[in-house]
């Protein structure tokens, strides 16, 4: 072991968080940064062991609060042992916890030479080894009897790591270990954990294999519900039960509504489950208990309203429990305390960012099985997915850090290209993923015909569109020059693609005052046929509020009856909206935002139109399969407005690479290699130069120049982008984190905020700034005073302020 860390060049000083050393291989890099960071860190340490070194310690960290504890049993990689969620996941065999433990042991006098000596146990162990598998191990301790190390012969190979063939009858070696001494063996828990694992698997199988003798074709599928089930519906809830915790990512519109409530139904009857909850977002909770009511018979409780009324909810003694995301960070406690057997996620999609809060709070939350259902799991990056199989099981893709080093593809300057290898990601997943596309299994259903209508730009849409075009181009010239734009110049590039983006669609949603635009006048045409002489039932989506306004209107002049759903209508009205459009003969039109894209059933329309096309491929389809879904009879029309020359049409040739990647991933006969062609924020503004080509660029102009208009416009009053409505460029093009830019980017934010503010009459004498700047009592002159971070954050801003030196440096050699 010494002669191999002697081989490895270690780098000195700072380890860059985001481009792997050259020297060290994807394990050490990791393993460095986590030693860096916990050599710095201000935890704090008490040994609870009866030994000095070799021993087990806590680890508190003040700031949060929470205490992990940590087994020290030498110095390398694979050694130690910590509670925290970390090490269990990250197949290094250390953390930042046991780093900081060694680091502490290791500045007491004469620790070095323990660790050279090496711990002589006076116990024998069975312990979880956590590497890049986790495997059970037998250590035996200093004189250790001869006939335990023979009993353990028959279970652990010559490494000391237990056989797959002992797996499940491992309880047999702890049963036949000799009495007749008095040598200790110590089992620790996780061992019996990973053990129960195994042991409950098996155990499904059998019960399965055993009630379910004939699969799908079992005549409990004929009554699990108060609906005939599919074939491939029968297949996913039995997928379901097999598994016990598995991801159901079907097309939009096949079920998987119906997959999850019959696999329920089969667990209760396997497994006497007594307690589900339903995670979904807010608007399909009462969907949920409409469901359950129409095909169970079951109790159902959605969870809302004050925390006393909740807290009642939760011991109502229902079977299911329905409650949105959001409130899951805030029921916690309750959530644990109640216990559920069985955890559904609706739209699970909700949790593929892993740094949100919503995301952190479900992947705490804990049952014995888990369904996740999602028809888009991945919606811009493949790290989505890695975030949805956390909570199904955290393991299976292996940690984050390895998952994308193998599927990433990164230019010279570790800049995302593509991705690769996507056929290995299918092959991991197979067994806790299903997925059919329609086509497959539902070719019975009603033909979809998709037709986009281009309309031309009024002169009045077309100033207001050129003219935000134009400060779209000047901020495209200026991160050509740079390649940088700060967070101020990004949300300014952001409101004006989306001023283009209303002005394409009519001028209404700028002013609030004026109406040009040929939409709404197509879409009168449109609806005279369909809904007045051709008595049809229309689907209209919008992401703009004003826009569906103006559609109303028209809905009005026309005496066309209609309900309209939006992000503010209460979650209990919802359902009432959706059975007046299915059972009321006068009600013909359902307008909707992208609040009705998400869930809901609308089959009772045959005709979708699409008054603008948004960014995400995967919303322009949840809009469609709204009505395209099982249960439909019609055959369906969909209809896209698209006004000629503007940024709407230049949009349709941006969303090819998300539905490759998407295919790629999750489809069978999927591309294994998918280019992005650049990085994440180089494709966005390649992007955005394309729609903008026509416009003429201006030469590059000072910053006060450059991003004034905008803000200015914001200034006076004119119509900004209903904020709930707002499309995250962020989460469509996703953010590929780059040291050198968020150091350069925050500094030039400090310094423009501070120039602002000490140009402001009034502003310089401190009052603004607080302590900040102040005034020294000698010389009269003022100063700024700012409190030092911590050690380490110092330590790695001045490393980064190094690196970028060395970088300038070189660029400016070559």
């Amino acid at each position: 072991m010494k002669n191999q860390r002697k081989q490895t060049a270690i780098p000195k000083g700072h380890v860059s968080y985001a481009h792997k050393p050259e020297t060290l291989d994807l394990e050490q890099w990791q393993r460095l940064l986590r030693k860096e960071f916990g050599t710095t860190q201000r935890f704090v340490l008490r040994n609870i062991g009866d030994h000095p070194v070799f021993s087990e310690f806590s680890v508190t960290n003040p700031q949060s609060g929470k205490t992990y504890r940590v087994a020290i049993r030498g110095d390398g990689p694979g050694e130690n042992y910590c509670s925290c969620p970390d090490y269990s996941i990250n197949n290094l065999g250390t953390c930042k916890h046991i780093e900081f433990t060694l680091f502490k042991l290791k500045k007491k006098k004469g620790v070095k030479k323990v660790f050279q000596r090496g711990f002589q146990r006076p116990f024998s162990e069975v312990y979880l080894s956590y590497g890049l598998r986790r495997e059970v191990r037998f250590k035996p301790g200093e004189q250790a009897p001869q006939g335990l190390l023979e009993h353990a012969k028959a279970y652990f190979d010559s490494t000391g790591t237990l056989l797959e063939s002992r797996i499940l009858d491992f309880h047999t070696f702890l049963d036949g270990i000799p009495r007749d001494n008095h040598h200790e063996v110590r089992c620790y828990d996780d061992v019996m954990a990973f053990i129960a694992e195994h042991q409950d698997a098996e155990h499904r199988r059998n019960v399965v294999a055993d009630q379910l003798k004939d699969g799908i074709d079992t005549a409990v599928f004929k009554s699990i519900l108060k609906t005939r089930l599919y074939p491939y519906q029968c297949e996913g809830a039995l997928f379901a039960v097999r598994t016990g915790r598995c991801l159901i990512g079907d097309d939009m519109g096949l079920g998987k509504t119906i997959q999850a409530l019959a696999a329920a139904e089969l667990m209760v009857q396997l497994f006497n489950i007594q307690k589900v909850l339903i995670v979904s977002p807010t608007s399909l909770k009462h969907q949920w208990k409409a469901e359950i009511d129409r095909f169970s018979g079951r109790r159902a409780t959605v969870i809302e309203g004050g925390l006393p009324s909740r807290l009642l909810l939760y011991h109502d003694g229902s079977f299911y429990k329905l409650m949105n995301y959001e409130l899951v960070s805030k029921d916690m406690e309750m959530i644990h305390q109640w216990a559920p057997d069985l955890i559904i996620l609706d739209e699970a999609q909700r949790i593929k960012n892993w740094k949100t809060r919503t995301a952190k709070s479900v992947k705490l939350l804990e049952s014995t099985f888990a369904i996740v259902l999602t028809g888009t799991p991945i919606e811009n990056r493949i790290e989505e997915l890695h975030s949805i199989m956390e909570f199904i099981d955290r393991r299976k893709l292996g940690p984050l850090y390895r998952f994308v080093h193998s599927h990433r593809i990164t230019d010279p300057g570790g800049k995302v290209v593509g991705y690769r290898a996507l056929q290995t990601v299918r092959e991991v997943l197979k067994d806790v993923f299903i997925r059919r596309k329609k086509d497959e299994v539902l070719k019975q259903l009603p033909v979809r015909t998709d037709k986009n209508f281009f309309v031309p730009l009024t002169a009045e849409q077309r100033r207001v569109h050129d003219a935000e075009a134009e400060i779209v181009a000047k901020l495209v010239a200026k991160w050509r020059r740079y390649k940088f734009l700060c967070e101020a110049d990004q949300r300014r590039l952001r409101i004006a693609l989306n001023y283009m983006r209303m002005a394409a669609d009519n001028t209404y949603l700028v002013d609030g005052k004026s109406v040009h635009g040929p939409k709404i006048e197509e879409m009168e045409v449109v609806l005279k046929e369909l809904v007045i002489e051709g008595d049809e039932r229309v689907v209209i989506f919008s992401q703009w509020l004003r826009m569906l306004e103006l559609a109303e209107q028209v809905l009005i002049r026309n005496k066309i009856g209609h309900v309209w759903l939006h992000g503010g209508v209460p979650s209990k009205d919802r359902k009432d909206m959706i059975a007046r459009f299915k059972d009321d003969p006068e009600c013909k039109v359902f307008l909707s935002t992208d609040a009705g894209g998400l869930g809901l059933n609308l089959q009772s329309g045959s005709n979708v139109i699409n008054l603008d096309t948004p960014w995400n491929p995967a919303v322009l389809e949840q809009r469609i399969c709204r009505v395209h879904r099982l249960g439909q009879h019609k055959n369906v029309r969909v209809i896209n407005f698209v006004s000629e020359g503007s940024i709407e049409e230049r949009i349709l040739d941006l969303l090819k690479f998300k539905r490759a990647l998407f295919t790629g991933v999750l489809d069978e006969g999927g591309e294994d290699v998918v280019m992005v062609g650049s990085s994440q924020m180089d494709r966005f503004m390649e992007s955005v130069e394309r729609l903008t080509e026509n416009v003429q660029t201006p030469a590059p102009a000072t910053q006060g120049q450059e991003t004034g208009t905008p803000q200015d416009r914001a200034d006076h009053g004119a119509a900004v982008p209903e904020p709930q409505r707002m499309e995250n460029i962020a989460s469509v093009y996703g953010n590929a984190p780059d040291p050198l830019n968020d150091l350069l980017k925050s500094g030039a934010e400090f310094l423009t905020s501070l120039n602002r503010v000490l140009s402001t009459p009034g502003q310089s004498d401190g009052k603004a700034f607080g302590v900040l700047i102040q005034r020294d009592s000698k010389t009269g002159r003022n100063y700024l005073n700012l409190p030092l971070p911590e050690p380490g954050v110092i330590k790695d801003t001045f490393a980064r302020m190094g690196d970028l030196l060395a970088k300038m440096a070189g660029e400016r050699r070559t």
